[in-house]
């Protein structure tokens, strides 16, 4: 019986040693007192230089004392507690290498141990490596909320921030102009020059937008040739000269196009948000109508709010 017990242990060590993912067994005061398996070197280092340190010694202040808050959390609640964290270059102290160029991140399977471990109470903290995950959910994203063509938020993410903003507004009175505006005649470029020509109208207009716009703005393309320019915390008076810039921007740019861009502008229409608006939408449809004012006067030109 002796013999077969020792036998198991010496399994069970080799089968501790063998798990992919490293587990670690962390005190409460967030000292390592023991690393199991992380052998799947595509992912991790050898960590036996952590038993014996604390979170602090190897981790930067914040990110050393969100772990120890989270073990806090796990001994609280008893139960199996599941966090999600990323760590990067900046996060880990003494590193013999620069580390990994990209954030890394990890799922922490957190769960409290019932007996004390170097007089306190622990817990083993299992951690796999998500990075791959995370990458694809963020390509998931982008690909619902961004426009393939132009790379500004797509319609549905639009109207999402529009509604966000609309609640802000309804609570607080923020103010939020928005600009609706299109490409005069891009039906004709299309037509004389293709529709790659048109492409690179759109995109060029777009890069425009991110580049004059400020880092609050919100720009988006509706859909064909039209496109929307959220902008919070801004009255109309504030936003006319935001606007007019944009549309100077916009015609220098496409000129540079040569012949396809040539005599191409933009006309559009600015709205902001009214006490009587039952949606968002509301200023949209405010912002479409003063655009269709700018046609009428003759186009590459602002209309709305001054």
């Amino acid at each position: 019986m002796r013999d077969e017990t020792l036998f198991f242990g010496d399994q069970l060590a080799a089968i501790l040693r063998a798990l992919p993912d490293p587990a670690f067994v962390l005190t409460r005061s967030g000292r390592y007192i023991a690393i199991f398996g992380g052998i799947d070197t595509r992912y991790y280092h050898d960590g036996a230089g952590l038993i014996g340190k604390c979170v602090h010694d190897v981790l930067a202040p914040d990110k050393a004392d969100w772990f120890l808050q989270e073990v806090e959390h796990a001994l609280h609640s008893h139960g199996l507690h599941i966090v999600e964290y990323s760590l990067a270059a900046c996060d880990v102290q003494g590193l013999e290498s620069e580390g990994p160029g990209q954030r890394l991140w990890f799922e922490g399977r957190i769960q409290v141990l019932d007996f004390a471990v170097a007089g306190e109470d622990a817990v083993l903290w299992v951690a796999s490596n998500i990075t791959a995950r995370k990458e694809l959910e963020v390509q998931l994203r982008m690909q619902s909320e961004i426009d393939a063509l132009s790379g500004l938020l797509n319609r549905r993410k639009l109207l999402q921030v529009l509604a966000e903003h609309y609640d802000t507004f309804e609570r607080y009175g923020t103010p939020l102009t928005a600009l609706v505006f299109d490409i005069d005649h891009f039906k004709r470029v299309n037509d004389a020059h293709g529709h790659l020509a048109g492409d690179a109208v759109l995109q060029t207009t777009a890069e425009v937008c991110r580049r004059e716009l400020r880092s609050t703005d919100a720009p988006a393309r509706l859909g064909g040739d039209e496109f929307v320019v959220l902008m919070p915390h801004t009255s109309g008076e504030q936003a006319a000269p935001i606007a007019e810039r944009l549309r100077q921007r916009v015609a220098e740019a496409l000129q540079a196009l040569g012949s396809i861009g040539a005599g191409v502008t933009i006309s559009g229409g600015l709205a902001g948000f009214a006490a009587g608006d039952a949606r968002g939408e509301d200023v949209l449809k405010r912002a479409d109508d003063a655009l269709y004012q700018a046609k009428r006067a003759g186009r590459n030109r602002i209309c709305g709010m001054r």
